[in-house]
């Protein structure tokens, strides 16, 4: 559900709004980064970073060096962005046109990961860039994981707004011999290119090229 505090009330198109916790998971299942925010003595502080959900946590990581990652998980409240841009809306004019997209904001604190939690979400993490990875190549050395930090933002109800835009552009109300209609967008994966070309590709990769 949505809260209707003011930073939380959908003011324009509230009718793209939803509160449906499936669309949710499906948004923050299938974009691969977002936009931490936080702020250090009134200042905004935004950082772009790579994510998984986790069941019902969002799990981030980063260098223990990390500003934001450190004013995050000593307490601060924080916002987490994630967009989608699914497709190029072309209307009779440059003022119409528009984009379909998903977008979800989520607020709340953020708590640091330790022991087996830590290392579940950095391998969660891992798995979720290029599924499979983890069962290819050698496990975190002790080393590495104290260098990195892990945090954890629990989707909570009435913490998150979701907002969508789809179809195509709205009617024209003048004449016009325009095209109009909607280009989709979608990522996709190029041809790897290796290192050593003497290797073979690995499952993984070879999956990450058979995305459609």
């Amino acid at each position: 559900m949505v809260s209707t505090g003011p930073m939380r009330t959908l003011n324009r198109h509230a009718e793209r709004g939803s509160t449906d916790r499936d669309a949710l998971d499906a948004l923050l299942d299938e974009v691969a980064w977002g936009v931490l925010a936080t702020a250090d003595d009134a200042v905004p502080w935004q950082v772009p970073v790579l994510f998984a959900r986790v069941g019902d946590d969002i799990v981030v990581h980063g260098s223990t060096g990390a500003g934001a990652l450190r004013q995050a998980g000593a307490g601060a409240a924080v916002s987490f962005c994630v967009t989608s841009i699914d497709g190029v809306v072309v209307a009779h004019s440059t003022f119409d046109s528009s984009a379909n997209y998903r977008s979800a904001v989520l607020m709340g604190t953020m708590r640091v990961l330790d022991g087996d939690e830590k290392w579940a979400a950095l391998d969660a993490l891992s798995d979720r860039m290029i599924p499979g990875r983890t069962g290819e190549v050698r496990a975190m050395t002790k080393k590495e994981l104290a260098a990195t930090t892990a945090l954890a933002l629990p989707i909570t109800d009435g913490q998150w707004v979701l907002k969508a835009r789809t179809g195509g552009p709205g009617a024209a109300d003048e004449e016009h011999d325009a095209w109009t209609g909607v280009v989709p967008m979608r990522v996709v994966y190029g041809e790897p290119e290796a290192v050593d070309p003497t290797r073979p590709l690995p499952a993984s990769v070879t999956a990450l090229t058979q995305q459609g």
